[in-house]
């Protein structure tokens, strides 16, 4: 009898060890969009300042790409290459009608965006679907009409029918902005263009970074939560209260 409660016990500490290495286990996220998610003018930044030490984020994103672009250029397929444990993938901003790199929302987008998912999975990577930072546009009423709202919907709907999870940084960025008002988002999120016409609504700040950042992360505590133990406590001094995490507890993944 003390030899089973023995071996009982060992395979109890084992356990427990395991659950503590498992815990620790390094974990790579990537990055991969537009700008806007880059770290000089995005998001990846403030996001970057909330995991732990054992979480490596690896952006790869890059200015001026729509969903197409970042593929046939041959910016995907060298991401594809990091093997990272987790890719979170937005495209929206340069996918708009206008340049040459646009894309056609309701047939060519869609299409791209499913790409990014099954090309992940492929690899062994775990997607995680990003609808697009919503830009400041405001209107006269003091609202915020998004160009990107369409984009954000199609994304939404590829997420459900894909099974995978969702972070709407859309909604909640619109919603912060909208609380916020224009005064603050642009003392905020907003620099000077460079060529003095007004003030840039797209791209973030440092403070930008952080808010836009700290939504993000607790959108990963909604979405995917076996990422929540490597997830920071927001600083409530780092962003203002419309931008502070919810209180809403975590879902399942997919």
């Amino acid at each position: 009898m003390q030899q089973v409660i023995f071996f009982v016990l060992i395979l109890f500490l084992v356990a427990a060890v395991a659950g503590r290495v498992q815990a620790a286990s390094p974990v790579t996220v990537m990055l991969v969009g537009d700008s806007t998610v880059t770290d000089n003018a995005g998001w990846g930044a403030g996001f970057k300042e909330l995991v732990t030490d054992e979480v490596t984020v690896l952006n790869l994103s890059r200015g001026g790409r729509s969903s197409r672009t970042f593929q046939q250029e041959g910016s995907w397929t060298k991401a594809l290459a990091n093997k990272a444990d987790y890719v979170f993938i937005q495209f929206g901003h340069n996918d708009e009608p206008g340049k040459d790199r646009s894309t056609d929302r309701e047939t060519e987008y869609p299409v791209f965006m499913r790409k990014y998912v099954a090309d992940a999975r492929a690899a062994g990577m775990k997607p995680v679907l990003v609808t697009s930072l919503v830009r400041r546009q405001f209107q006269a009423d003091g609202k915020i009409k998004s160009s990107l709202a369409r984009h954000a919907e199609i994304v939404r709907e590829i997420a459900k029918e894909m099974g995978v999870p969702l972070i709407d940084l859309h909604g909640r960025s619109l919603a912060v902005c909208d609380a916020l008002g224009r005064e603050a988002c642009v003392a905020l999120m907003s620099s000077p263009k460079a060529d003095g016409s007004g003030f840039d609504g797209t791209h973030l700040t440092r403070a930008g970074s952080q808010i836009m950042g700290a939504l993000v992360a607790d959108e990963v505590r909604r979405a995917i939560p076996e990422l929540v133990p490597y997830l920071r406590p927001v600083p409530a001094s780092s962003v203002p209260p419309a931008a502070r995490p919810s209180t809403q507890p975590a879902a399942a993944a997919g």
